[in-house]
């Protein structure tokens, strides 16, 4: 991806944004496209599309929960496209999925969908190392980047190899635990671990994952490029679709105020 994208700009401006996970096909396409509206509106600086998979291991009950209700409704990959069109005429997307959709509809085929669709990326949060090389290229090639995410548990010896061939953002996860975590948050361990990654790498680090309130989305946001909130919004999505651009409005109004743009990474 080049430095001119609007992806890059979005994550290297001096405050820190706010990005939306949105998992695809959790309604009908006209009401996502209006919620998707609603959350750009309300604060949203960029998307993470999910695609539904069955076995999304790294994710809490809330999210699994939406992928299993997309994945009854059906066609979960025409869903995700869609919503990568629209929430990309809105905001930089990315997609958020796991290998086994990309392994099961093929590499190139999957980057070449979303591209076309307008996404600026697919990160495969659990891509198998001996996967990461092909995927890498057939994203490239298709003009997609590659955003990737790395454990807190890497050890530096691993992070070269880790940081590899990714383009767009980096992940730093907030919590070692599931997406939906609601415990406590280790910020200076989290400030440890992106300052590795930057020594590693120069891409924009984006942390998510256990970031449950505005409250630790201001404490987090000092320390990275961008926050992502997912379970929140998910949540609402889910049980009272029109409460979720108020979830985002908090969110957003953590990170943007003065007192924290000020600090933001």
């Amino acid at each position: 991806m080049t430095t001119a994208d609007p992806l890059h700009t979005l994550l290297t401006q001096p405050r820190c944004s706010l990005g939306v996970f949105v998992p695809a096909g959790l309604h009908p396409v006209s009401a996502e496209r209006r919620h998707l509206d609603q959350l750009a509106q309300a604060g949203a600086d960029l998307f993470e599309i999910g695609l539904a998979t069955e076995d999304a291991v790294l994710d809490g009950p809330v999210i699994q929960t939406a992928y299993h209700r997309a994945l009854r409704r059906g066609n979960v990959l025409d869903a995700a496209v869609r919503a990568v069109e629209h929430a990309a005429g809105l905001r930089p997307a990315v997609v958020m999925t796991y290998w086994e959709p990309v392994r099961r509809h093929g590499p190139e085929h999957l980057a070449r969908l979303f591209a076309d669709a307008g996404a600026a990326g697919v990160m495969v949060v659990d891509l198998p190392a001996h996967q990461a090389a092909r995927w890498h290229d057939t994203a490239r090639d298709a003009g997609l980047g590659t955003p990737r995410l790395i454990p807190r548990t890497t050890p530096d010896t691993s992070l070269p190899a880790a940081v590899a061939g990714a383009s767009g953002w980096l992940y730093a996860p907030a919590s070692t635990a599931p997406t939906g975590y609601r415990g406590p948050l280790d910020i200076p361990a989290l400030g440890h671990f992106t300052r590795r990654l930057r020594g590693a790498s120069p891409l924009p680090v984006v942390s998510g994952v256990g970031v449950s309130t505005p409250a630790l989305a201001a404490r987090v946001a000092p320390v990275v490029d961008a926050v992502v909130i997912g379970t929140p919004v998910v949540r609402a999505l889910g049980a009272a679709p029109d409460r979720a651009a108020e979830v985002t409005a908090a969110f957003a109004q953590a990170l943007h105020t003065p007192t924290f743009t000020e600090t933001c990474a």
